[in-house]
């Protein structure tokens, strides 16, 4: 692994450990920070650059490629006609709009089916991704780590006026019909993924610590719902579908016993 990348991946990853400890105390202190949009820019820097370290960069570019072309297609048709997750639309606060998405929006997929991903292929480990059956497995328990993040993230970024739920919804304001797109957008993009990532481990030279640096993210992100927000019941809800996740992901990584060669 080339050593500058490592070193880039790693200050990318305490900037987005510092920035996800901002938005946790925001309550008590205001620290700097560079607002949604630097916080995605940033955000999906660790994704890329971690994944390119891990797997190369010929696999994140596809990687990336298939989820930016996937959820926008979905995002698009959604804003237009609501089947998808519901009737919703976006707002200005996040930038430039490439038809009714904004730009960002593809980056912040990205940013977290990466960390998502990493999470899942921990906890399915072992999995014989060659079989169908396997492979459509991991992806779902992929789709299902991603739309759990969803569950605790959407209700307070739509309150903050991000997007605008048309009619409501049944969950904290958002529609119970949104996390079924969530799971066919994300199923989607693991599906293909899964058969890209399948045949390869990690590229010689990643350490067991950098390989988790992403379930360090998602588990802290977790940990920062967990924190009073706006919407008390999400602090319940973010410790089980998202710090049980990656506590799951770590006992895999780190005390799980490999398998023994015959």
């Amino acid at each position: 692994m080339n050593r500058w990348m490592r070193i880039a991946a790693w200050t990318l990853f305490a900037t987005v450990m510092y920035l996800i400890l901002k938005d946790a105390v925001r309550y008590w202190v205001n620290l700097p920070g560079p607002g949604n949009i630097g916080f995605t820019l940033i955000f999906v820097s660790f994704s890329i650059v971690h994944c390119a370290a891990s797997g190369g960069w010929r696999r994140t570019g596809i990687f990336f490629a298939l989820a930016a072309i996937v959820s926008y297609l979905l995002e698009e048709i959604g804003v237009r006609t609501g089947w998808i997750y519901g009737a919703y639309h976006y707002s200005a606060m996040l930038g430039p709009k490439l038809g009714h998405v904004p730009v960002l929006i593809p980056l912040a997929w990205f940013m977290m089916i990466y960390p998502s991903w990493v999470v899942a292929r921990a906890v399915t480990r072992g999995v014989d991704t060659w079989s169908v059956a396997g492979l459509a497995s991991q992806a779902l328990v992929a789709a299902m780590v991603m739309t759990g993040w969803d569950t605790v993230m959407d209700p307070g970024m739509s309150a903050a006026g991000n997007w605008i739920w048309e009619h409501g919804g049944a969950y904290f304001g958002v529609p119970i019909h949104n996390y079924f797109g969530w799971l066919l957008t994300t199923f989607l993009v693991y599906l293909g993924a899964g058969i890209l990532w399948r045949s390869d481990g990690p590229v010689s030279g990643v350490a067991k610590g950098f390989a988790t640096l992403p379930i360090f993210v998602y588990g802290f992100y977790g940990v920062s719902y967990a924190m009073p927000r706006l919407i008390p019941a999400l602090e319940v809800v973010a410790f089980f579908v998202m710090v049980m996740p990656a506590m799951l992901a770590f006992i895999q990584v780190w005390l799980a016993a490999q398998p023994t060669k015959q």
